[in-house]
């Protein structure tokens, strides 16, 4: 193995993303593959019954082959390139290859079974047990215990949806980047903000052309649906957003995703009844904390009924509004943003452009960096010797109040050409102790706010510090871990259905007073958000909450039912049916929503959507914790640091929580969280 190739395996180093070029990949990854393959024919040939022996050369082996594949990930999802996304498509097929064959493989099964009844084995710690009892379990849900031909269709199936995520991913992304629009004439971008006509100043500019550029990356959408006074570019933007990577739009045909969401479908069933289940959904359940798809079902449309009511008043306030003070007769989805900020202005005195004026980037950061001291004593101390991708990303140690450095952080928020849309935390490296050689865990923290332009700084919205805090929730529980085996550690093999409870959970500190004033000083005057304008943000808080929540819903049963099939496989028919159900406003025909859904198409969502609601019941009894101990409290985050955030998936979820809360979570408490009923009912 060269020198070159041992870097970019090494997980005791962080990803050397200067080395970390297309044709660099190809050789490294040989090097990993063949490097466990040999481990593999080793414990076949050899039989050894030792935790040491059996479970520590196979997961160095799969260390090195994940150091390798995060800063390939990493770097495809923000750096995207011609050449990078050939690599990186190459390299996950054989990854795919490589995992199937490893977890389909009889001998090695039967080597961890012998493991797992071994003499020694009851007395090893909880984590060295659990990760070798998830492990048999995983081999069983890969098709370990089908005959050769199914197992080979299995291996065939998986190598193929893996394929199926990446092109669904890439052409999203080829959609989003292939569309813009340069206004020339200022008027047509009237009710846009200074900051957000930089950003499009900018955007035309780098394209070399004269005028404002609109785009469909988020920032720009977002920009434009809520802010625009014009309608017609209005429902351009939308037309344009919500048919990407679809047979409709101005780019019908050309990225569509269309083939690619039936063949998913098809080789998900397939693959689920290969193992014996009647459905993906009962294959998805079989690693969730919910019992079972009807159960969820049924909490869904409960929590939909509980809010469609508030939806349909919200609506009709909506229409009633633009009808009579904006002269919008034929209210449309297009309006919606935009009549809502007006709506909510008028009723609250909200203008989101004066609260974005509160947000520049770097006065949100350090109060965000101040609020992670005061609740669990740690301090983020940027280093400028760590290889970096891009001009935007940073590099932090994170330090605990005894000044150790126990964790590390990647930091990359601003949208830019090349980087996939929306807000996500991924690891970069696990938390490892093998023998005398330590590792510390390290995450990426990636969102796409605006750009930093000429004239000013990024200014966020108050959604986006809710963002930036939602990642944090994420990033924490990676970088909190205390387990060292990576493969139950942080967020991995954590029921997925309640990942999202540490962030949603940090997500409402962006409600506190003294947290959100923190994170403020006005970009001109340097003014911290006033008493007065954060009391309206307070009254406005749970405005139009009855319609989020229904799209939320509306999303969650979509994909189980697409799941289940009993709707028909045409994800079209199937959203169509969806809204009849729960939705206050209906798309108009031509509406592409599945085919940008990337959650459930590319992500590891798929017939797990509903986790956002279903672990929001943990998330907002969890805050009422802090709520109780005066919200920034640092005994209180000490305690969910213990019980929740350290200890990865040593224990079941519904266990973490209760050891944290000192019971069973409260439901209610996030129908109060949305206002759906009072607090003193």
């Amino acid at each position: 193995m060269t020198v070159a190739a041992q870097n970019l395996l090494d997980p005791m180093a962080l990803p050397p993303f200067a080395d970390l070029t297309s044709d660099a990949i190809p050789p490294a990854l040989d090097a990993a593959i063949d490097r466990h393959r040999a481990v593999v024919a080793t414990l076949v040939a050899e039989r050894p019954t030792t935790f040491a022996e059996v479970w520590l050369p196979l997961e160095r082996a799969t260390n090195a082959i994940d150091a390798l594949w995060s800063g390939v990930s990493h770097l495809q999802g923000v750096a995207d390139t011609p050449e990078l996304r050939a690599a990186h498509a190459e390299a996950q097929k054989r990854i795919v290859e490589n995992n199937v064959q490893v977890s389909q493989n009889r001998d090695l099964y039967d080597v961890l079974v012998a493991l797992s009844v071994s003499p020694d084995f009851a007395s090893l710690g909880d984590a060295d047990r659990i990760a070798v009892e998830n492990a048999i379990r995983d081999f069983t849900l890969s098709g370990v215990a089908l005959d050769p031909a199914e197992r080979d269709r299995f291996k065939a199936n998986s190598i193929e949806l893996s394929a199926l995520a990446n092109a669904f991913g890439s052409a999203v992304l080829d959609a989003t980047q292939a569309w813009g629009e340069t206004i020339t004439d200022p008027r047509i971008l009237s009710g846009v903000s200074d900051v957000d006509l930089a950003m499009f100043r900018e955007a035309a500019a780098a394209v070399g052309e004269d005028g404002w550029r609109v785009t469909l990356q988020q920032p720009s959408v977002a920009a434009i649906l809520t802010f625009a006074e014009n309608r017609d570019l209005r429902a351009r933007v939308y037309h344009a957003y919500h048919t990407r990577a679809s047979d409709q739009g101005p780019h019908a045909g050309q990225f569509d995703n269309s083939d690619r969401i039936a063949r998913i479908l098809e080789l998900r069933h397939e693959a689920a009844e290969l193992l014996g289940f009647t459905d993906p959904v009962a294959w998805s359940f079989a690693t969730k904390m919910a019992p079972n798809g009807a159960e969820v079902l049924a909490f869904l449309r409960d929590l939909g009924a509980r809010a469609k009511p508030a939806a349909e008043r919200d609506v009709a306030e909506m229409r009633a509004f633009a009808a009579a003070e904006l002269g919008i007769a034929d209210f449309s989805p297009w309006d919606a943003g935009y009549v809502a900020d007006r709506l909510r202005r008028a009723r609250y005195d909200v203008d989101e452009q004066t609260v974005r004026g509160y947000f520049p980037v770097d006065r949100v950061t350090a109060g965000w960096q101040t609020l992670l001291d005061r609740l669990f004593g740690i301090r983020l101390i940027e280093r400028n010797d760590v290889s970096l991708y891009h001009a935007d990303a940073r590099y932090f140690d994170v330090v605990d109040d005894g000044g150790t450095t126990f964790a590390g952080l990647y930091l990359d928020l601003h949208a830019r050409a090349g980087k996939r849309g929306g807000a996500w935390m991924d690891q970069a490296r696990p938390r490892l102790a093998d023998g005398d050689a330590v590792r510390v865990p390290v995450a990426y923290l990636v969102c796409n706010f605006a750009p930093n332009s000429e004239d000013s700084p990024a200014l966020l919205s108050h959604s986006d510090v809710t963002t930036l805090l939602h990642e944090t929730g994420h990033c924490l529980h990676h970088l909190f871990t205390r387990v060292d085996r990576p493969s139950i550690a942080g967020t991995n093999g954590f029921e997925w259905d309640a990942i999202e409870l540490p962030s949603q959970l940090m997500e409402d500190f962006a409600w506190d007073r003294d947290v959100l004033t923190d994170m403020s000083g006005h970009h001109v005057t340097g003014d911290r958000l006033p008493a007065e304008l954060f009391e309206k943000m307070i009254a406005a808080r749970r405005f139009q909450a009855g319609m989020f929540i229904v799209r939320q819903v509306e999303f969650g049963l979509f994909d189980l039912l697409l799941h289940l099939g009993t709707m028909g496989s045409d994800p079209v028919e199937v959203i169509k049916a969806v809204r009849e159900e729960v939705a206050v406003i209906h798309p108009p025909e031509w509406h592409r929503f599945p085919h940008g859904f990337s959650h459930i198409f590319a992500g590891g969502y798929a017939a797990g959507y509903y986790g956002y609601l279903w672990a929001e019941q943990l998330a907002a009894d969890g805050f009422a914790a802090f709520v109780e101990a005066g919200v920034v409290d640092r005994a209180t985050g000490d305690r969910l640091r213990k019980e929740v955030l350290s200890r990865g998936a040593t224990r079941p979820a519904a266990d973490s929580f209760r050891a944290f809360r000192g019971r069973d979570a409260d439901p209610t408490a996030m129908l109060f969280r949305h206002g759906l009923i009072r607090e003193d009912a």
